[in-house]
């Protein structure tokens, strides 16, 4: 099925700028949201807030309006400038990132977090179409792997600038600045943030919008087919967006409190979860996200219409034995040895899931599809994973220290529930793949859009396995 021709496509140097200048504003993205998750103890105590209004910031008011908002951002990814809007939503979030750092209530700082997710919402879906229009199929698992790398660089710079800021906490105290006065070292981390994000549009405009190419480019769809293409697919979409969402569950849930689970179970302090925690994210995270992305190419390469389906599955498998050990361990420093497999497993899906989206759907419905599949994960993996760690803590085992077991609980039963789904997921996904080409060679406005599982459908898809 895949093209080797590769004309028409921007020079390699062109592509892989792009590539590395869209994955340091999603490393942006990530460290603005993730940085909370070190932060808790000093936001709660200025904004006296409780757990639960602390895991609001940390999760719900950013993913609910970052997914809401996501789709017809979306939309609008797949008819307009991709550079200008990914500038726009830039700009956007990192202004509302350096109000953050000026909020002196708790209702103010929600607002800001929610203006974050609504400015984030702009840049993967874009991202994802700038980048599928700037390789061919046989390389684009390995491209969108790289830029999803920002998601391990950002979280592991935002651990490790945390625990810095709580290390220079401690030894400075407040921070005198021009013009706003006197500010806490949690607020100077914002301020800083939001600064770099302004500096960084000016990148932006070194990125040049690709030609649209594939199946259905330059075409603007209406709502109706979009609708209609999608629920042509429904099992594929369905297995893949809730297979990987509980990947994202597990990731986000986790990560949301395992520096608090280094420090209740084996009384680390904060800073050193931070350097520790951190840099495991950033290594192992990127590691497994890039060789997840050249495993799913080279399987391509040798035939294999459903590799990005399969590497979630392989993915699911390997982070299962350890997502049920690591927080059964007596020792501090041999569960964070175990950190870097699970974060290695946990991390590889994320690049290929959002490439099996751009092999399954046509361009001018790329950005509407990557939307809704992020609309899945953020609100299943960011919006719930944290609290659900939570709740199991405080509900469940009613006792603060018991969060070991309620981090094996809640991992252990995601990643169970995305080894069923993505296994489900793998006969429908090679369905798609043909059901591509079939739209493709059908006159517009005579597409097959029905359920194509008749057999010389099913017998296609096989032989090319």
């Amino acid at each position: 099925m895949h093209n080797n021709n590769n004309v028409g496509y921007p020079s390699s140097f062109r592509a892989w700028s792009t590539v590395a200048i869209l994955m340091v504003a999603y490393v942006l993205s990530f460290i603005d949201r993730q940085i909370l998750n070190l932060l808790v103890a000093p936001i709660r105590r200025d904004l006296m807030i409780s757990d639960t209004q602390m895991s609001l910031l940390m999760g719900l008011s950013f993913a609910l309006f970052y997914t809401v908002c996501g789709i017809p951002l979306g939309r609008l990814a797949d008819t307009k400038s991709r550079r200008g809007l990914i500038a726009v939503g830039v700009l956007f979030w990192s202004a509302m990132t350096a109000a953050c750092g000026m909020a002196r209530l708790y209702w103010q700082f929600l607002l800001c977090r929610i203006g974050v997710g609504v400015g984030e919402a702009a840049l993967s879906p874009a991202a994802y179409s700038l980048i599928a229009d700037s390789f061919p199929a046989e390389r684009r698992a390995t491209a969108i792997s790289v830029y999803s790398m920002g998601v391990y660089l950002g979280s592991g710079l935002a651990f490790l600038l945390g625990g810095l800021v709580i290390k220079f906490a401690s030894a400075q105290g407040d921070v005198l600045l021009p013009v706003l006065g006197e500010v806490r070292p949690w607020q100077l981390i914002f301020l800083l943030l939001g600064a770099a994000g302004l500096l960084f549009t000016l990148l932006m405009l070194a990125v040049h919008e690709p030609a649209r190419r594939g199946v259905g480019a330059g075409v603007a769809v209406p709502l109706a087919e979009v609708g209609r293409y999608i629920r042509a697919n429904r099992r594929t979409v369905l297995c893949h967006n809730f297979g990987f969402a509980g990947l994202a569950f597990a990731g986000y849930g986790s990560a949301a409190w395992i520096p608090t689970f280094f420090i209740r179970t084996y009384g680390w302090d904060a800073g050193h979860v931070g350097v520790v925690y951190g840099s495991i994210v950033a290594v192992f995270g990127c590691l497994g996200i890039v060789l997840g992305g050249r495993l799913a190419d080279w399987m391509a390469k040798r035939g294999r219409t459903d590799a990005n389906m399969r590497v979630g599955l392989y993915a699911a498998l390997g982070a299962l034995p350890f997502v049920m050990i690591f927080p059964l361990v007596d020792s501090a420093n041999l569960a964070a040895l175990l950190m870097a497999p699970t974060v290695f497993f946990l991390s590889m899906p994320f690049g290929v899931a959002p490439a099996a989206i751009q092999d399954i759907m046509p361009n001018s419905m790329r950005g509407q599809a990557s939307a809704i599949y992020l609309f899945v994960i953020t609100l299943i993996g960011l919006g719930i994973g944290p609290t659900a760690v939570a709740l199991v803590t405080d509900y469940v085992f009613a006792d603060d220290n018991a969060l070991r077991y309620s981090l094996l609980l809640v991992t252990t039963l995601a990643v169970l529930s995305s080894v069923y789904l993505l296994s489900k997921g793998l006969q429908p996904y090679r369905e798609s793949v043909v059901r591509l080409q079939q739209w493709a060679a059908e006159p517009v406005g005579d597409r097959p859009v029905k359920n194509a599982t008749s057999s010389s459908v099913v017998t296609s898809a096989q032989a090319e396995i």
